[in-house]
This record gives structure tokens, sequence and C-alpha cells, in this order.
């Protein structure tokens, strides 16, 4: 049995050491009764107490080790022998089984009843230790994957197929049938790909087996299933929720539903298309819950996030934030957009899906089928009176003309582009067909961006360079007079699924054009405009953010390598010079 111990009352220990007072006790208390939270939560929540603090409090007090989960490499099939309903309900795990017993993590290391309860589970020595709640549900999460589930409700839902006589829309159509095989394996698809936090959910049909694959922070993680034929169930009941025509299977379609999964809002975005063996489904996650994050929240360096400010206060120009696919562009604009969103400006949106709401502002969706595209709803915006208008992405010369015409005529423009780097962007608008004076006149700032994958910090560990890495630290240092070369990479734990990256952070450069680059510009003159944004002292490329992170110790040089594609050639020019 565990050692018995004193009850104490977190809050009268926090008011004794001084650390709140009676008053916000009492408050604490109140609002404890309301929200059913944890009192130190609760307490940690209104802002009365700093949670590190209260913690080490708790740790010296009770003479127990305070227990840094981030750095702690935990047992998944020692947490999975407590049923995750105990786990969640009193916010504990086992960290750790020894001859002594087992050494638990406890959010609130103070409630005794719930040690009493687990006891009765475990049948060893209880050894409490004190954890950070937020880490503590994090590790959860992982810990609890379903991949084992999906595969067993996988057969389950073969199993059932196997039957001809049935008919396939019977079993999947019906809307009522919450316990059908089908409908609890996508629940649990959805519940792991929010647990990993994962971005994309792709359902991809092969000659034998069938993949369901996660992209979590940028790369794909796959799950096999040999039951390749239940794909068309899963298909078709996702074209159900997605109000879909679920008889096509010729052409592709796209849909979009809202799903509540662990108490988040996702809005999915749908996208089927016929493939060899059937049709390939891929999904787009948008959380929703936290709602539009704020600019301080996007990740812009504090220099770059001051220039950006005073360009989107700017009455007319455009603006453009460029990168690939899923690297954070809509999340930049609508930051932009959430700030300068007051009772005296007019923003019209033109999108491609709408993918958040704003209050107060116009959102038109573009619906190409019926003849609205970008540069009719551009048409129309401006005759709406708009101080500020958002295009989704300028796609042609067409959509790309009006916009610019129209941050030339006292409108503030924001919008996307798909490029590599700042200073190709203002080059494709005029390879677009656009007339390079227009460009010059209206084009006032690039932010090109990308997202890196951060460093495990769970598995992170120092390492020397090799050959060529040591080439790319002395272009950090001779070029962008970068300092140290803090290196570090991830072995591969189970917080990170064994990739050695958790979370992704963004990298940015900012190209303000100035009068040199418009004239530049105006001429078509790609050299003279190169030349002079590379001789700017203020421009500091997507490779200098990306070096200084990896020099830091927070993301790897294999990830400077992956964001920057002239990384190879000024390598290149490093080892010429050394010769």
């Amino acid at each position: 049995m565990s050692e018995p111990r004193q009850r104490i009352r977190i809050g009268d220990l926090l008011v004794s050491n001084q650390m709140i007072s009676e008053a916000q006790l009492e408050q604490a208390l109140k609002e404890q009764k309301l929200s059913g939270r944890k009192l130190g939560r609760t307490l940690v929540d209104l802002g009365y107490v700093d949670e590190n603090a209260m913690l080490t409090l708790l740790s010296t007090q009770l003479k127990i080790p305070f227990v840094e989960l981030k750095q702690f490499r935990f047992d998944r099939d020692l947490i999975q022998t407590l049923p995750e309903t105990q786990a969640r309900r009193y916010r504990v795990m086992p960290l750790k089984e020894s001859a002594d017993g087992i050494l638990l993590g406890m959010a609130d290391p103070t409630d005794i009843f719930s040690i009493d309860e687990l006891q009765k589970v475990f049948n060893k020595p209880l050894h409490p230790a004190v954890v950070r709640e937020s880490e503590l549900l994090d590790v959860l999460d992982i810990a609890y994957s379903h991949k084992q589930e999906i595969a067993s409700l996988a057969e389950e839902l073969d199993t059932e197929l196997e039957d001809t006589a049935v008919d396939l829309a019977d079993v999947i159509t019906d809307a009522g049938q919450e316990d059908a095989p089908v409908v609890k394996l996508l629940q649990r698809i959805f519940e792991d790909a929010i647990n990993a936090k994962a971005s994309d959910i792709h359902i991809e049909p092969d000659e034998a087996v069938l993949r369901i694959r996660l992209r979590i922070d940028g790369v794909l993680s796959e799950q096999v299933m040999n039951e390749r034929r239940i794909a068309a169930a899963l298909v078709v009941r996702l074209k159900l929720m997605s109000s879909l025509n679920i008889s096509e299977k010729r052409l592709p379609q796209d849909g979009r539903f809202n799903l509540r999964v662990k108490r988040r809002n996702i809005d999915v975005r749908l996208s089927t298309m016929p493939v060899q063996f059937g049709e390939s489904v891929v999904m787009r996650l948008l959380d929703h819950t936290d709602g539009v994050r704020s600019l301080d929240e996007v990740g812009l360096p504090a220099d770059l996030l001051v220039k950006f400010r005073e360009l989107i206060q700017r009455p007319n120009g455009l603006i453009l934030v460029t990168g690939p696919t899923g690297s954070g562009k809509t999340t930049t604009l609508y930051g932009a957009l959430s700030e300068l969103n007051t009772p005296d400006k007019k923003i019209i949106t033109v999108e491609d899906p709408v993918e958040y709401r704003l209050p107060r502002v116009q959102q038109v969706q573009v619906h190409e089928k019926i003849g609205l595209n970008f540069e009719k709803v551009l048409r129309a915006t401006l005759r709406q009176d708009p101080d500020i208008l958002l295009v989704g992405e300028i796609r042609d010369s067409g959509s790309a003309e009006i916009g610019l015409r129209a941050a030339m005529t006292g409108h503030l423009v924001l919008s996307t582009l798909h490029t590599n780097d700042a200073v190709t962007s203002a080059l494709r608008l005029i390879d677009m067909g656009v007339d390079p004076y227009l460009v010059a006149a209206s084009l006032k700032a690039i932010v090109a961006q990308r997202l890196v994958r951060k460093v495990c910090e769970s598995c992170s560990q120092a390492y020397e360079p090799n050959a060529n890495e040591r080439q790319l630290i002395a272009l950090g240092k001779k070029r962008f007079g970068l300092e140290g070369s803090n290196l570090r990479r991830g072995s591969g734990c189970p917080h990170c699924f064994n990739t050695g990256y958790r979370g992704r952070i963004g990298v940015f450069e900012l190209l303000e054009v100035n009068h040199a680059m418009a004239d530049a510009l105006r001429d078509n003159n790609v050299r003279a405009f190169n030349d002079v944004v590379h001789k700017n002292p203020t421009f500091q490329p997507l490779m200098y953010s990306a070096l200084e992170f990896a020099m830091q110790g927070i993301t790897t040089l294999e990830e400077v390598m992956r964001v920057s594609a002239q990384v190879e050639d000024e390598v290149a020019d490093i080892v010429l010079e050394a010769q």
C-alpha cells in the first residue's frame, strides 16, 4: 500500500505562503463550482498564481518530485495499464514502475481520494509526483492513440461487408446507427488525428491494402490495413457527411463538414479523386476552437512584426504573403485582418474556400461552376465601397490586374501567391502578364514564409556537425554574421512519434519595395531588381531566419536545407571561395 499522507488543502497552502489572497481564493472557489475544474487549474486560469511557482511549492511541501514531462521518456504500455477514462478523470499517469511501487504523475497531488481509487487499480504502492496538467494531457493524447482499435474496427467492418447480400448503402448510411463499425472507425481516425495535431488525413486504397496517413508537422505517417474493401465504405460515409453525390465515382468532388472532436470544433475540407483502385480522399482539418490567431501569435520576429504592422496600416497598396501550400499564409493574413477589423473599415474577402468566419467582414465564396470566379467577384467588390480587400489567392493575370488596380486607386489589398521567396513573387506578377508599371506602382511589400519542424524537447541532444553542415554553419557566420552553433537533433521518442521533431515554427522574410526596386520592376529589369534587393541591408532572406533557429538548437540543419532551395548554391560558393 502507498504510505498514508496528510490531507493538504491547496488553497490554504497558497494563502499561508502569501501566493494568493483570501479574496482570490474565495473567487476561485466560486469559479470552480461553476466550471467543475480542479482548484489549482482554476487559480492558474484566473491569473492569480503562476503554475510553475504553485507546482514547485507543492513539490517542496509534500516532499515529492516535480517531473518535467517534456523531458521525460514515458512508457506507453505502462500508461495503458490505467484505463483512459480514469487517467483523464483524475488527471494522472503512471510514470515509472519499480520494486518499490509506481511513480504516479499527478496534476493535483493533494487529491488523496484519487490516490485511494487508483490504489485499487494498481494494487501496488503509489508514489505521487507533481506534473503540469497541460503536459500531462498532451502525453495522454499520445499514449492512448487508437491504432490497434482502428485495425480491429477495420477488420470488423470488413467481416460485415463479406456477405454480398448486404446492401453497402444500408451498412454505412444509417445515421442513427452510431455503433456501426464504419462510424466508430471514422471517429477513432479523427480522434487520433486531433490528438497528434495532424493537419490532413489521407485515405488511399491500394491494390491489396488500405493506407491511412496523417500529416503531422508537415510529414506523413502511415497505418496500413489489409482490409482494402472497407475503403468504399469510408468514402461513402464521408461523402454523405459532406453532402456529395455518393453515386459519382468517376469525377473529383469537393465538400466540407463540421465535427466536434475532443471538445474541439473542427472544420473539415474534403477532396475526393478517382484513382486506380477506388477513390482517394484527403481531408484538411481546420481547428476553429481557439479562433483566429492574432499577429502576435503568428510567430513573426519582433522587428518584422513592427514593420508588418506599419505596412498594413497604410491606406492603399498590395501586400503579398507567399509560400507553398501549408506554410501558414492564411493564418498570417487572418491575423492581419483581425487587427484591421474595426467599425470604421469596410473589409471584403474573396476566398476559395472561406476558411475562418470573421464578424463584421463580408466574406465571398468563389464558385467556379456557376462562373463566380475571382475576377468576377473582384469587379463586384469594388462597387461595394471597401477599404480593405483580401484576395484568397492571385491565380491569373485577370485577378492580379484587378487587385493591383484596386491597390492603386485607394484600397489596401492583401493576398497570397504560390512562390518560393519574396524576390520571385514580384517577378511572378510580371510573368503572369501584368504591366510592369502597374506592379511597380501598387506592390508595397512581400512576406515569404515557411514552417520548419522543431527539435523534440524530450529527446533533443547535442551532436557534432558533418562536413556539409560545417559549410552551412560557415555560410551563416560569413554571410549573416550569426554567432554560436548550439546544434541539436532528436533521437526519437514517444513524444514525437520517433521522428525527432515535435511542433513547428515559422521562418519569415519581409521585402519592403523601395524606389530603387520599383524602378527596376518598371523597367522589367530582373537582374537590377535582384541586385537592389540583395544589397539592401535591411533585407534578411528566409535562410537567415532558418539558420538562426538551427544554430540556436530550435530546428535542424536538415530543415534549413529543406526550406531554402538556394542553400546548396550558396554552400558551393563558400567552398569555391575557400579553395
